[in-house]
């Protein structure tokens, strides 16, 4: 179990007083000196909750001592917080380069600190049962992958199951709740089955909202391929972070189609469409390819709505969940992008649908 806190300063003061405040909540280690901090961080590196370092320090300085955490991996599940006096933005941005997780600014104040260091060994111990799952789920993966090459026949059986699979382990990768698929699944069938009675042009049946619906689960298989920095950040993205948090939907497509040729034909187009297309906007002002009208497939504006939907009705780490009347008028009033005006007036017909289906699963999530 992670409980430990390694203190890492050469000033004495310093160190005491990071003590004085942390020791009843987690167990307090030492090191007064970056060599120390590495011999230490080797030996406890699975006690380890979280490292308190400071930059300036003689012979082996903090900067060093990220290196050699970089270089070893400790830091994928070791978070850093740095101790500084510093306020200057290159060396915060050099230690965000290196790995670290967060400051902790001089002079120190009790609060803050306590907040500081509680929040982030909370992320991490959740994101590093998450990653431990993740494994599990890989590997479940792969073995499912090669028994579907030797047995082909039972392909089209199989479309579902793949489908979860890599749904799960998108959740898993996303810290996000493992019910964000079903909920995406359930608001897209209730849309889905609006739009088939409706506009009968878009051609729907049954069975391919069966399809729609189940390769709904897909949506944002791309983010198994974003960084960390980026995919957990807990605050507001900057440009750069957020274009590169856009090309999920590209990445996704990547990983679909190397797994093209061992799943259903039907199943594979329309996964496809979601995964590239379900952040394109009516205007044409969505990504990745700037799609507008009805060039962008039914299937991804199905699940794109779906999708917005339970974002803004679920809470996320940077934002608080809106209320379902929050949530709709959001969407209708254009805030979070066009949508087709058909899809829309489906959306306004099923309204109690959602608000009905949406509290359900939240009273389920919670029992």
């Amino acid at each position: 179990m992670r409980n430990k806190i390694l203190i890492v300063d050469d000033q004495e003061m310093n160190r005491e007083i990071l003590t004085e405040i942390l020791k009843n909540e987690y167990s307090i280690m030492e090191a007064d000196g970056g060599r120390k901090a590495i011999s230490m961080i080797q030996k406890h590196q699975d006690e380890i909750a979280v490292v308190l370092l400071d930059l300036v320090m003689p012979e082996v300085d903090g900067y060093a001592v990220l290196e050699v955490m970089k270089s070893q991996a400790w830091l994928k599940t070791i978070p850093v917080l740095v101790i500084t006096a510093e306020s200057k933005a290159g060396v915060e941005s050099k230690c965000f380069e290196m790995g670290v997780s967060d400051f902790i600014k001089k002079p120190f104040d009790n609060a803050i600190i306590r907040n500081r260091v509680k929040n982030i060994v909370d992320l991490f111990t959740y994101k590093n049962h998450l990653e431990e799952k993740v494994e599990k789920q890989t590997e479940t993966l792969k073995k499912q992958y090669k028994l579907l090459v030797m047995q082909a026949e039972k392909l089209k059986e199989s479309n579902t199951k793949i489908i979860d699979i890599l749904g799960t382990v998108v959740e898993c990768r996303n810290l996000e709740s493992g019910e964000h698929i079903k909920r995406v699944k359930d608001f897209t069938r209730i849309l889905a089955e609006q739009m088939m009675k409706d506009y009968p042009e878009y051609e729907l049946t049954q069975d391919k909202i069966e399809v729609i619906v189940s390769a709904s689960s897909l949506h944002d298989i791309g983010k198994i391929a974003i960084p960390d920095n980026i995919l957990l950040k807990p605050g507001k993205l900057t440009k750069d972070e957020y274009e590169y948090m856009k090309s999920h939907t590209t990445r996704g497509c990547e990983v679909l189609n190397n797994i093209r040729d061992v799943w259903d034909e039907t199943y594979s187009k329309v996964s496809y469409d979601i995964c590239r297309h379900h952040h394109e906007r009516y205007d044409g002002k969505g990504y990745p390819d700037g799609l507008a009208g009805e060039e962008i497939p039914v299937a991804a504006q199905l699940v794109s709505l779906a999708d917005v939907y339970d974002a803004l009705v679920s809470e996320r780490v940077y934002k608080s969940a809106y209320s379902a009347d929050e949530a709709f008028h959001m969407i209708v009033s254009g805030e979070c992008g066009i949508f087709s005006p058909k899809l829309l007036e489906c959306f306004r017909k099923t309204k109690k649908k959602f608000e009905a289906m949406n509290k359900a699963q939240k009273q389920q999530e919670n029992s």
